[in-house]
C-alpha cells in the first residue's frame, strides 16, 4: 500500500508538471551547478565553511540566550547579501563573464591541450640545455588569483620561443614565473608564494620553494628549471618531482590533461 502510495504521489506530480516547471528546473540546477563550479574554481569553500560556523554560533545565541553576541550576529546576516557581494566580487565578474562567453562548453580541445604540453616541454628543455632558471605554472580548477602576485599580463598563444625569450636573463621578468591559464600564456614576471614548511630541504632555492608554496595552496602543476645544475623538475600538491627528460615531463603532463600518452610509464 505505501509503494501504491508513492507511485500515485509520483505519477500526480507528474501529470500536473507543465512546461514552465521544467524550465524552472532546468534553470534552477543550471545556477546550482554554475555556483558549484565557481566554489570549485576559486577554491572559496574556506570562507563558506567560515559563513556555515557563523551560522552554528547564531544558532546557539539563541539557544543559550546570549543576547549581545546574538544581536552582533543577527545584524551580521541581516546585510549577508552585501558582504558575500563584497567578499565574492571578482569571482562573481568573472562567472558572469564566462557566462556571457561561452555557459557551458569552455574547456579548451584536446587537441590544442596537446599542442600546448608539447610547447611546454620543448621549452623547459631548451631552457634547462641553455643554463637559464624559470618557473611554469599552468593553472587548473582552482584559480590563483588570491596566491599569485601578478607581474606583466601578455594573454597570447604558448609557444616555446616566447618562453624561452620571456626567461632569458636579459628579459626584466625573467624572476618571475609564467601563468598558464585556459592554454595560453596568461601573464608572466608573477610572484609565487613561498612554502612554510619547515620539513623543507634546507638546500631547495627560493624558486623550488615558491613552486611547492604555491601547489599547497591550489591544485595546480609548477614546472621548475634550475640555472646551477640545468635541470627540469615539477611539483603538485606540494610533491617536487625531478623530470629526467622530456618524455617523463611530457607523460605528466598529459596525464594533468587527462590524455592519453603512448611513452614512457609515468607513476603519480
Amino acid at each position: 500500500m505505501a509503494w501504491q502510495q508513492m507511485l500515485d504521489n509520483i505519477w500526480f506530480i507528474v501529470s500536473h508538471l507543465r512546461l514552465q516547471d521544467v524550465v524552472d528546473m532546468i534553470l534552477v540546477w543550471s545556477v546550482v551547478y554554475r555556483i558549484l563550479v565557481l566554489i570549485k574554481k576559486t577554491g572559496t569553500i574556506q570562507m563558506l565553511s567560515g559563513l556555515g560556523v557563523l551560522a552554528i554560533l547564531y544558532i546557539l545565541s539563541i539557544w543559550l540566550e546570549l543576547f549581545t553576541f546574538n544581536w552582533i550576529l543577527e545584524k551580521f546576516f541581516s546585510n549577508l547579501f552585501v558582504i558575500v557581494v563584497i567578499l565574492f566580487q571578482g569571482e562573481i565578474r568573472r562567472a558572469l563573464a564566462q557566462i556571457g562567453s561561452n555557459p557551458f562548453f569552455s574547456d579548451v580541445s584536446a587537441l590544442q591541450e596537446t599542442y600546448v604540453i608539447e610547447e611546454i616541454v620543448k621549452a623547459a628543455f631548451a631552457i634547462a640545455q641553455k643554463g637559464y632558471g624559470a618557473l611554469i605554472v599552468i593553472e587548473r580548477d582552482i584559480l590563483t588569483d588570491y596566491h599569485v602576485e601578478f607581474g606583466t599580463e601578455m594573454d597570447c598563444k604558448v609557444n616555446s620561443e616566447v618562453l624561452q625569450s620571456v626567461f632569458h636573463p636579459t628579459s626584466p621578468i625573467h624572476d618571475g614565473a609564467v601563468l598558464i591559464r585556459g592554454g595560453k600564456i596568461h601573464s608572466a614576471g608573477n610572484f609565487l608564494p613561498l612554502s612554510k614548511n619547515p620539513a623543507l630541504d634546507k638546500n631547495l632555492g627560493t624558486r623550488h620553494r615558491a613552486a611547492i608554496g604555491l601547489t599547497e595552496e591550489t591544485d595546480a602543476m609548477v614546472i621548475i628549471v634550475s640555472e646551477e645544475n640545468k635541470s627540469v623538475s615539477f611539483v603538485q600538491g606540494g610533491d617536487l618531482r625531478p623530470a629526467s627528460d622530456m618524455s617523463y615531463l611530457r607523460q605528466a603532463l598529459y596525464d594533468l590533461y587527462g590524455l592519453k600518452y603512448k611513452g614512457v610509464e609515468y607513476h603519480t
